[in-house]
């Protein structure tokens, strides 16, 4: 990932990319211009360690100032963002100043009586000059270098009409018998909204990333790592204070309330309650005592508490979730990467028309003599000859201007009305806020293009297992079938027979038995996906289904089989145990609900989704599923592999998949959007461009209503951004000068192609808004989450 400088619109994101791209060992580039990031995909086999510096030199090279940058080490604000007070007030004022010295200077134009040394063209041939060699410079000095290199940006346009102005007005200054006009005060405003325009949208901009910057804030800068292992908490307890990127995994570290934690750990010593709110979403202190995991970024409270370093660095979920979020701001959505390049040739194009414009009026402006008429009275104050007497110079306000002239006037608006900034900041924009807001609440979008497939979803399909149900089997059912035996043996011989098997079923056995005491087994015999068999007080136990009875020569009685079936019906796992050659009583597991499934199926099926799902449980389960959820048994497909579900997922219309476990992966993969839940496995979050974090399903289609919102917004900025040029363009080239009088001056132009890139940016903002307010007009969580 490197961090690039200079970028100022479409036209250098195509630029910095195109640049990348060529090089040899890129496989393929995306460069954020509301961020100032570039992510690159490097081809395999490639020295990452010298590749990324020398890419960096390679765009700094080309005018683009570059740096490698990590995930440890992202920065919250774009290189070339102001960073102080001072550094926004000073383009403000300078701007400001500038733009009421040429406003004062129109007032004669206006009917207005002139005012001292203002309405003088040497005084505003100091200003503009001032202008250009200083708060300007950097402009002009860009813009050229980049047309030199053949990679025109909006500075190029900029510059070629404040220079243009600048040096029409010197000639017709030093040769006042040319009859050519002096606007000295069109370059000093235009630079003048130029400044104002940049300086708006760059803090508009900052409050853009402020959701991001917010996670970074959130990594403390030091650690106390005790010095000696701790055996009680004191306020003796030895320690240093080192930075947080030098703390190592096993390292007891002392948090005191009102510190952020350093890295993921576990409690040892002491208890607190910790605000995870950033993070997790959840808004209430959670109670932490020792053997609880805490998260690095998350807010101690209320006590002292020694913790185990367990994840540093990198590793640590803030360091995952930053990480995600800026990948996500760096990966295009296909929209996107089609503005861009058109952005990439748009300032040939404006330069283009800008030639034709001056050529058509300068050669056929004579045919227009009512155009130079009405054009004379606005250049009026232009020229100062109306309130001037210069040596030399004859007063030409009420003769029309010469076609050369009003050419060159409106060669510059359309150099300067032109807006590749708003085409380029349309998309990222937009996905900066989303992304961002999203990560707030739990929900990280691997990128901008994960968001376009997201709105587009029409299919949300489910796995069982873990995703729907919480994955942890409980035992529900106890039922005895001989007169000596009762609920409580029941379960501790099972819990023998099945005592050190990692089996889901043999968890919820043990789970039950936990209070129980345990009685003693050998000769321990497990055969997978039958059952089990110990030697429990000298007598052989089996534990399993019925198969594995029989195996054992073990009858079942018919009033048993039609037990077994009332279960199965039930979404029931049954579980036979047996002693000696006798079957002595039923159990039965079941995976429950999770607490929030019945209302998010509810969310999605308000949202117009058509929902699915596929598991590789039986039949009678995953029916039984359905009916609790409120699905039609249709919806679901049980007893599949994970190639089938693949298969199934690869023929519905516009699929999300939503997964936990590796067996999800293949159908994660193959899903045009693959949802994990955040304790999923790390086969399922790898595959999956989205991840909620906080593992709730109620995130669900918030996640969904969040890319709708956010395409939205998309769509409204290139909309506007379109339109805008489409329009302003045509304007400032005289296109409806002969007919209805419209036109824009170079100052006017400068205005408006400032407000275009402050309202794209500014519509952006307005996603959290939009998005909340989506989200928000959902029914709560606790009219439908019901088991």
């Amino acid at each position: 990932m490197l961090t690039v400088s200079g970028m100022k619109c479409g036209g250098c994101v195509a630029a910095v990319e195109n640049r990348l791209k060529r090089q040899p060992t890129v496989a393929d580039a995306n460069v954020n211009l509301a961020t100032g990031l570039a992510v690159v995909d490097l081809l395999p086999g490639t020295d990452v360690q010298a590749t990324v510096p020398a890419l960096a030199a390679a765009l700094t090279g080309a005018g683009f100032p570059s740096e490698v940058q990590t995930s440890a080490d992202l920065t919250p604000i774009a290189p070339e963002t102001p960073a102080t007070a001072g550094d926004w007030w000073r383009p403000l004022v300078i701007a400001g100043v500038l733009l009421l010295i040429s406003t004062l200077g129109h007032l004669d134009r206006l009917g207005g009586p002139p005012i001292p040394l203002i309405s003088r063209v040497e005084f505003h041939f100091a200003v503009a000059t001032l202008a250009l060699l200083f708060p300007g410079r950097e402009i002009l000095l860009e813009g050229f270098r980049s047309l030199l290199r053949g990679i025109p940006t909006m500075n190029s346009l900029i510059g070629l009409g404040t220079g243009a102005a600048y040096l029409a007005s010197v000639v017709a200054l030093v040769h006042p018998s040319w009859d050519w006009a002096c606007f000295f005060d069109e370059p000093a405003m235009l630079l003048g909204f130029v400044l104002l325009g940049r300086t708006i949208e760059a803090r508009v901009r900052v409050r853009s990333r402020e959701s991001f910057t917010a996670l970074l804030a959130l990594k403390p800068a030091l650690a106390r790592r005790l010095t000696q292992e701790p055996t009680e908490l004191g306020e003796a307890l030895p320690t240093e204070s080192i930075p947080v990127g030098t703390v190592q995994v096993g390292q007891a570290l002392l948090v005191l309330p009102g510190d952020r934690l350093p890295v993921d750990g576990v409690v040892v010593l002491g208890k607190t309650t910790v605000d995870e709110a950033m993070l997790t979403g959840e808004s209430q202190p959670v109670i932490k005592q020792p053997g609880d995991r805490l998260l690095a970024g998350t807010l101690n409270q209320s006590g002292a508490i020694v913790i185990r370093a367990q994840r540093v660095g990198r590793d640590t979920e803030l360091a995952r979730i930053v990480q995600l979020v800026a990948e996500a701001q760096g990966r295009k959505a296909p929209i996107q990467r089609l503005a861009d390049r058109v952005a990439g040739y748009f300032c040939w194009g404006v330069m283009a028309i800008a030639g034709f414009t001056f050529g058509f009026w300068a050669l056929w402006g004579d045919r227009f003599p009512a155009v130079l008429q009405a054009a004379a009275q606005t250049t009026a104050h232009a020229n100062h000859t109306a309130h001037l007497a210069m040596a030399g110079m004859a007063p030409m306000v009420s003769e029309p201007v010469t076609p050369g002239q009003l050419a060159l006037k409106l060669a510059i608006s359309v150099l300067v009305v032109a807006c590749p900034c708003a085409l380029g900041l349309a998309t990222p924009t937009a996905i900066l806020v989303g992304s961002s807001w999203g990560a707030e609440q739990g929900i990280l979008i691997r990128g901008g293009d994960v968001l376009e497939r997201l709105q587009q979803v029409a299919t949300v399909v489910f796995d069982k297992t873990g995703t729907l149900t919480t994955g942890r089997p409980v035992l529900v059912d106890r039922q005895p079938l001989v007169a000596d035996m009762t609920g409580d043996r029941l379960v501790q011989l099972a819990a023998a027979v099945e005592r050190g098997t990692r089996h889901p079923l043999a968890q919820a056995i043990a789970q039950a038995a936990a209070a129980l005491p345990a009685l003693p087994a050998q000769d321990f015999v497990t055969e997978p996906g039958l059952g089990a068999k110990a030697q429990v007080a000298d007598r052989p136990v089996w534990v399993g289904n019925r198969a594995w009875l029989a195996q054992g020569g073990i009858p079942l009685p018919e009033s048993v089989e039609s037990a077994l079936q009332h279960m199965a019906q039930a979404g029931k796992t049954p579980i036979l145990v047996a002693e000696g050659d006798r079957l002595v009583g039923l159990l039965s597991a079941a995976d429950e609900l999770r607490p929030d499934a019945i209302a998010t199926v509810q969310r999605l099926q308000q949202l117009g989704l058509d929902i699915r799902v596929l598991t590789g449980d039986r039949a009678e389960v995953a029916n039984a599923l359905a009916d609790r959820v409120g699905l039609p048994r249709s919806a679901v497909v049980a007893e599949l592999r994970p190639d089938q579900k693949a298969q199934i997922i690869s023929q519905l219309p516009h699929p999300a998949m939503v997964g936990d476990g590796i067996n999800d992966a293949p159908a994660l993969a193959t899903a045009p959007v693959g949802i994990a839940l955040g304790s999923a496995t790390d086969a399922a979050l790898e595959t999956a461009g989205v991840i909620l974090t906080r593992d709730r399903l109620l995130d669900l289609p918030s996640a969904i209503m969040l890319g709708r919102a956010t395409f939205r917004k998309i769509r409204q900025n290139l909309l506007w951004a379109i339109a805008y040029n489409a329009i302003g363009i045509p304007l400032a080239a005289g296109l409806w000068l002969p007919s209805v009088g419209l036109g824009l001056s170079p100052a006017t132009a400068a205005a408006l192609m400032a407000f275009s890139s402050v309202s794209v940016v500014s519509n952006s903002l307005l996603l959290r808004v939009s998005a909340r307010s989506a989200v928000s007009a959902l029914p709560e969580q606790n009219q439908t989450c019901q088991n």
